[in-house]
């Protein structure tokens, strides 16, 4: 039977780390780094927990990929690079099949990211997984969510909503064919970072965050913080490929208040519009203008005609939704 330090020793201390911006990484009280020069140090944490954030029997390999992935997507919405990071893991036993997978998963991401695995912590208990990463960015160049301003363009990375239908096929609320399923679920179980157009977006975008509970919910945030108001064109969110061949109520419900789309949502001046479709080409991503920022307080929906849309719709929130 592995004990906790064979169980750390084996699975993710043989990891090694060249990156001379870690002093010290595994094996200590606690770990060094050494931030480049003249940069400022972004930390986030989140928490996966078993049967509320992914089912009890994901595929390890997946769920070490999509548990670092939605903490880099936090990284990404500030406009940071990525660090290291640190995982705190308790495991209701030391399965050595699950953990070969579960720290493949995990590590290869971390690896095309460069971010170094520096230490946490592992205990006996319900699976739950928390991570907290160290990215770093110029001082002053943070894409933070109360950074809006009057007239701004919404952007939105990627696409939105294939998620939330996986999720909806899981539960058998809907019927998708196999390979629909398997499609959608790629976005569910395998979020990409959006780090390179995060980064490309420093000095062109003012506000940004990444949408994980929802569209409606998350820019909601920042238009509280910025204390502004903006109107949304719903019907040029871009959904998902299998989402845009469903019914387009269900394409309006999921691409708004569908969740775990780990994409980016972001504001830039009208006059940086050329800027933001060239970090969209230089990071390989697409990137969609969906609204503008108003001073109106609130959030106002409009269809493809400019007329306004009333739609019963709130975001994923741990402590109300189901």
């Amino acid at each position: 039977m592995l004990s906790e330090f064979d169980l750390i020793k084996r699975y993710f201390a043989q990891h090694s780390c060249t990156d001379p911006r870690i002093a010290l990484g595994i094996g200590d009280d606690c770990a060094l780094l050494n931030p480049s020069p003249g940069m400022q140090l972004a930390v986030s944490t989140d928490m996966l927990v078993s049967g509320r954030h992914f089912f009890a029997d994901a595929d390890p390999y997946l769920l070490g990929h999509k548990c670092l992935a939605v903490n880099l997507s936090d990284l990404a919405a500030m406009g940071a690079s990525p660090l290291a990071f640190t995982l705190a893991l308790s495991l209701p036993e030391a399965n050595p099949l699950w953990l070969e997978k579960f720290s493949q998963g995990l590590l290869v991401l971390a690896d095309t990211h460069r971010c170094s695995l520096i230490g946490g912590d592992t205990t006996k208990g319900p699976l739950n997984i928390c991570i907290t990463v160290f990215g770093e960015l110029p001082p002053g160049s943070a894409l933070r969510r109360d950074a809006a301003q009057l007239g701004d363009d919404i952007w939105i990375s990627g696409t939105l909503g294939d998620a939330r239908l996986a999720l909806a096929s899981y539960r058998k609320e809907l019927s998708l064919a196999p390979l629909e399923h398997q499609l959608a679920a790629t976005r569910m179980h395998q979020p990409s970072p959006r780090i390179a157009l995060g980064t490309a977006l420093r000095g062109v975008a003012h506000a940004a965050l990444d949408i994980s509970d929802g569209l409606i919910g998350d820019l909601g945030h920042i238009l509280q913080r910025s204390g502004l108001g903006a109107s949304l064109h719903i019907d040029s969110l871009p959904a998902g490929p299998v989402l845009a061949r469903q019914p387009l109520a269900l394409q309006r419900a999921f691409t708004l208040a569908g969740g775990d789309d780990y994409e980016l949502c972001f504001t830039a001046p009208v006059a940086q519009r050329a800027a933001v479709l060239a970090a969209g080409v230089s990071s390989a991503t697409t990137v969609t203008r969906v609204g503008s920022i108003e001073a109106a307080p609130g959030l106002r929906l409009l269809d493809d005609f400019g007329q306004p849309v009333t739609l019963q719709l709130t975001s994923f929130d741990h402590f109300s939704s189901p």
